[in-house]
């Protein structure tokens, strides 16, 4: 999993083949929507809406993904599995505030 910006950034040159200046251009964007799937992520957590966070998961779960975020992606399938499941016996709370604690270097 890449642990900072410049991981993240080979692992979009590698995975993408984008030159230096894509990535500059996307990357941005990226961050943004990673933070705004964050927040939708913790809105669906506090609404008590599990099929709705399962949903949320699912979402992110591709953003992270696509950043080569795999150790979060698989908490934001664990996520959503349980959520389309309705597994009310899953602690969300701490799988959310896991992945918001892993994601905060790349969000803030």
């Amino acid at each position: 999993m890449p642990h900072n910006r410049k991981e993240i950034r080979e692992f979009l040159k590698k995975q993408f083949n984008l030159s230096g200046d894509q990535i500059d251009t996307m990357l941005p964007g990226f961050i943004d929507t990673l933070a705004s799937h964050m927040s939708h992520l913790e809105e669906a957590f506090q609404s008590g809406d599990i099929v709705r966070l399962g949903k949320a998961g699912h979402v992110i779960k591709g953003a992270l993904l696509n950043l080569g975020l795999s150790e979060c992606a698989e908490i934001a399938y664990i996520i959503e599995k349980e959520g389309k499941n309705m597994n009310e016996n899953a602690d969300f709370q701490a799988l959310v505030y896991t992945l918001k604690d892993k994601l905060a270097d790349y969000i803030t």
